[in-house]
């Protein structure tokens, strides 16, 4: 299991799979492709059916265009045998001579493989890559999550947790800030600041689940409009585990040295969810990419309010769980209908399930990893209709 620097992905929205990958994709290119006078890049299946509306020729010509001019093909309806977010790179000479040929892979997250190299061991650093077996440990230790990730990480990772708790909040702020329609043309109105004042009328309890949803909403609004954000694990679901995290520093007070423990313990199940299964919404659903986000808040929010790693786990596993099944379908490709919506209602689904362990001894039937292993299934056994294509679901009835 990698680093979860490799989760934690700082940059721009909207989508980590069709924005910031395909960015990645063409910066590794263009370094190979000295020679070159003109480029063709191919999409295909899912990266080309929704990539429009993530702005993935965008994405890949400002990187491009500066070096030499690129031509975008899109062929939604060829799916390549590796991975349905599959693009082809092409550089020619001045004599029409190919002088480099690469195909890569966005698999989720912001990563990228290229064809040929789809099986190359990643840089495992983590001896332990199941939450059952990370869970022995702490109870035998009488450790917590985030010491093993301390641990095997090195204590470098507290900076750049700082880095990513830094932006999460920044993303906060500037999305409480802004108003107006969001880019793509569906007319979709920023709303994080309306619900944000409206959660300052009310009492206790309603002032809480207002106020985590105006930071949801603010982190997922900044993203959709080509902000700063972090994948948590993906930038569609970006906007659950920074709401959960600044509403709790906000209201209880937590210092920042417990937000950023609470950071390393949501990565490492975010982590583990990616190494054994998918995070990627074109892949295995919406479940993979808000179900995870909403795991990851969970396990955030019980170990701030002292969970044991029995309870934090059982958080993580609701999180999870009550996600399964859930299809990946924006309407016209964008991640605002119903990702927007969707990243708000998690947040507080995530504060549930904290709630609900806290009130069990932290046992229960159905562990962590068995509920990956289902979403896993559930997901290749979801329609490809259903994953990321805009062709079905809530999409189809918006045309």
């Amino acid at each position: 299991m990698e680093s979860i620097r490799q989760l934690y992905k700082i940059g721009t929205g909207p989508s980590s799979s069709h924005t910031m990958a395909p960015r990645k994709a063409a910066e590794v290119f263009v370094r190979g492709a000295a020679g070159a006078s003109r480029c063709r890049v191919t999409l295909y299946g899912a990266l080309a059916a929704t990539g429009r509306g993530h702005l993935t020729d965008r994405a890949i010509l400002d990187v491009l265009v500066p070096v030499m001019p690129t031509e975008i093909v899109w062929k939604p309806e060829t799916v390549l045998d590796f991975h349905t977010n599959g693009m082809r790179f092409e550089a020619f000479g001045d004599d029409g001579s190919v002088v480099s040929d690469r195909t890569f892979f966005s698999i989720g997250g912001g990563d990228i493989v290229e064809q040929g190299e789809e099986s190359a061991p990643s840089r495992t650093i983590y001896s332990m890559n199941k939450i059952a077996d990370i869970l022995s440990w702490c109870e035998k230790t009488g450790r917590t999550y985030w010491e093993y990730v301390e641990m095997t990480e090195g204590s470098d990772i507290w900076d750049y947790l700082a880095d990513v708790w830094r932006v999460m909040k920044a993303a906060v702020e500037r999305g409480l800030e802004a108003e107006g329609v969001l880019p793509g043309g569906l007319g979709v109105r920023r709303k994080a600041v309306s619900y944000h004042m409206h959660a300052t009328g009310y009492a206790t309890s309603l002032k809480s689940r207002g106020l985590v949803y105006s930071y949801a909403l603010a982190v997922s609004e900044e993203n959709a409009s080509g902000g700063e954000i972090v994948t948590a694990p993906t930038c569609g679901s970006c906007g659950v585990v920074p709401a959960v995290l600044y509403h709790l520093h906000k209201s209880k007070g937590f210092s920042e040295q417990r937000i950023l423990r609470a950071l390393a313990t949501a990565g490492l199940f975010g982590n583990v969810v990616k190494h054994n299964a998918s995070v990627s919404g074109a892949e295995v659903g919406c479940q993979g990419e808000v179900g995870v986000a909403c795991a990851m808040a969970a396990a955030a929010a019980s170990q701030l309010f002292g969970g044991t790693p029995a309870q934090i786990e059982y958080s993580a596993e609701m999180g999870l769980e009550h996600h399964l099944g859930l299809t990946c379908d924006p309407v016209c490709g964008l991640v605002q209908i119903p990702c927007i919506e969707r990243n708000a209602y998690a947040a507080a689904r995530a504060l549930d399930a904290n709630l609900y362990a806290a009130f069990s001894d932290g046992k229960h039937r159905v562990d962590f990893d068995r509920i990956v292993e289902v979403m896993k299934q559930t997901g290749h056994d979801i329609p490809s209709l259903y994953k990321e294509t805009a062709l079905g679901g809530l999409a189809a009835t918006q045309r």
